[in-house]
């Protein structure tokens, strides 16, 4: 842990790497998953959905644009709270569009927003995960971070969508959806509270020697020393190809359990869909995620990447079994998320862990790791964005075909991608 900061040393990291990625987690999720289920409830076509919900991912992969001014004003923690209250707010604002006339121009407008609040709490909470733990410290949490944050993903899809399903039989689906929304809004003025006494906070005397007249300076740095570093082209082309396959097959899935069996779906219910996500992926995407710190943390990075990449993309041939067979029971459907999270989960770490080791390090770690998560989601958003097209076009059967030939490209960027940096470097402290 960070020198420069004692609080550190009294508050266990374990204590605000879960919350911190949990809250990372959930404004991300909740626009790429779940606000298709909202929108699919209260009739909004797939290809519009996938296309404006990607669209507006777009704020993840410019966040290092704004990167620079994170490191100049303030401190991390201070742009954590902020976002966090901020994100409350436009959740309540949302919740306030859903009976509109227009509700879809106006509530997307606004999850727009969130994109742009929760990609800046990204960078701020990414840096504080680095700035404040050494490389082994790194690979020990590494796991429990991948955990909380993808429990985001089972708590905003499983919990609470099933939630919206019991809710939508005696509230309408409106109201049910504005209920969810406004938990949504509480959830993050209570997180923003807890960080507010819970976070390290690094010494900032060094950004009040800096003035707005060092931003562009910096930024072209930011930019310009990214782009030079050791094999970054090789680097940058593996971060986007290990999720090419999912970006097709996350935003499709939900919409196709739910999609009525006569076009091919599975014609599950909201609640059907919260209950496969919460109950049957919850513990297994838990497991996959630990286990793969675990196992990382054992065998190395390098020797371990192509079993990671294996275990992520390989179990999206689930989806294309459902969509072959079109089981009527729900067990096989909570089967194969099963299977799906649990290699999500033990994948996923392994390019996380990647990025922070390999991409990273250097003078600007925080930026430049905003840079390489910035990336990543480019390669996430631009097949999302074009799923919903292409699965109108040839039908959910071949659509998850397609997916599986997606993973290719995954598998071949694993097997030479590049590691400019050796795992066994001599363990230092980093700091903000």
């Amino acid at each position: 842990m960070g020198k420069n900061n004692s609080g550190t040393r009294r508050i266990q990291p374990i204590l605000w790497i879960s919350t911190l990625y949990f809250a990372m987690g959930v404004p991300f999720v909740t626009i790429n998953a779940v606000s298709g289920i909202m929108y699919k409830d209260m009739g909004v076509s797939d290809s519009q959905i996938t296309f404006w919900t990607a669209l507006i991912l777009f704020s993840w992969t410019l966040k290092p644009l704004w990167s620079p001014f994170l490191e100049i004003y303030k401190t991390k923690k201070f742009f954590v709270v902020f976002t966090q209250f901020a994100i409350g707010i436009l959740f309540a604002l949302v919740a306030l569009s859903l009976p509109m006339h227009d509700f879809f121009k106006y509530s997307i407008a606004l999850f727009a927003v969130v994109a742009f609040c929760g990609a800046t709490h990204d960078v701020v909470a990414d840096g504080t995960y680095i700035g404040f733990l050494t490389n082994k410290e790194q690979a020990k949490y590494i796991g429990w971070q991948g955990a909380f944050y993808n429990l985001a993903k089972i708590i905003s899809s499983g919990a609470l969508v099933y939630f919206a399903g019991v809710l939508e039989k005696t509230k309408g689906v409106t109201h049910a959806w504005m209920i969810i929304m406004v938990i949504y809004a509480l959830l993050f003025f209570l997180l923003a509270v807890y960080h507010y006494f819970i976070l390290p906070k690094e010494n900032k005397e060094f950004k009040e020697l800096q003035t707005a007249g060092n931003v562009r300076k910096e930024l072209w740095e930011v930019i310009s020393s990214f782009f030079t570093k050791k094999k970054i082209l090789w680097c940058i082309l593996f971060i986007i190809l290990y999720r090419f396959a999912e970006g097709f097959a996350i935003k499709i899935a939900p919409l196709f359990f739910k999609a009525p069996r006569t076009s091919g779906g599975l014609g599950l219910s909201t609640s059907d869909i919260g209950l496969v996500y919460g109950t049957y992926g919850s513990a297994a995407f838990i497991l996959g995620s630990v286990l793969a710190g675990y196992f990382i943390s054992a065998r190395g990075l390098r020797r371990s990447l192509i079993w990671l990449c294996s275990a992520f993309n390989i179990p999206f041939v689930v989806y294309a079994l459902l969509a072959y067979y079109q089981p009527a029971d729900l067990l096989p459907v909570g089967i194969a998320v099963v299977v799906e999270y649990f290699g999500y989960g033990f994948g996923f770490v392994g390019l996380m862990l990647y990025m922070m080791q390999q991409i990273a390090p250097g003078k600007h770690k925080t930026a430049h790791y905003a840079f390489a998560t910035g990336i990543m989601n480019l390669g996430v958003m631009i097949p999302g964005m074009f799923s919903g097209m292409i699965s109108d076009w040839i039908g959910y059967k071949m659509f998850f075909i397609w997916v599986l030939i997606a993973t290719i490209p995954a598998f071949l960027a694993t097997l030479f991608v590049p590691f400019p940096h050796p795992e066994n470097q001599k363990e230092q402290q980093i700091n903000s």
